[in-house]
């Protein structure tokens, strides 16, 4: 069975933990935006949990806002995908950080995803869209 859910909003990558003289902490951002995928994943997809031994495959697709500076032409590439974002965060750090979010709420740990595809458009609303399944 493959699950598929959205969050509304500017995709956000994975920031890394910071370290002061009283220990690490992981920023505020990152964790509010873990907080919300697994607020939406709850809601869209019911509390579903795979098994704790499946592997999974997991396929994330980030929209970012098109930029109001672009012009008309540039939009339209934009909206249509044929220009694409190169810019922050990494899609390294968006899987990371929609794939810990799911943690022992989605799978019992992330080391069950085997095959991971993240990709990086421009849309007129931004979120993300995350499916998961099996892996074949």
């Amino acid at each position: 069975m493959t699950i598929s859910f959205t969050v509304l909003g500017e995709p956000v990558g994975k920031a890394r933990q910071r370290v002061t003289r009283f220990g690490t902490y992981t920023p505020q951002v990152t964790v509010m935006y873990e907080n919300l995928i697994q607020t939406e994943y709850r809601r869209q997809c019911r509390d579903h949990r795979f098994d704790d031994k499946q592997p999974l495959r997991m396929e994330v697709r980030a929209e970012y806002q098109i930029p109001a500076s672009a012009s008309k032409v540039r939009k339209a590439a934009m909206a249509k995908g044929e220009i694409r974002p190169v810019k922050k965060p990494d899609w390294d750090n968006v899987g990371k950080v929609v794939s810990d979010a799911l943690n022992k709420v989605a799978y019992r740990d992330d080391t069950q995803i085997v095959e991971c595809l993240v990709t990086k458009f421009y849309s007129d609303r931004p979120k993300i869209t995350v499916k998961i399944g099996p892996a074949v």
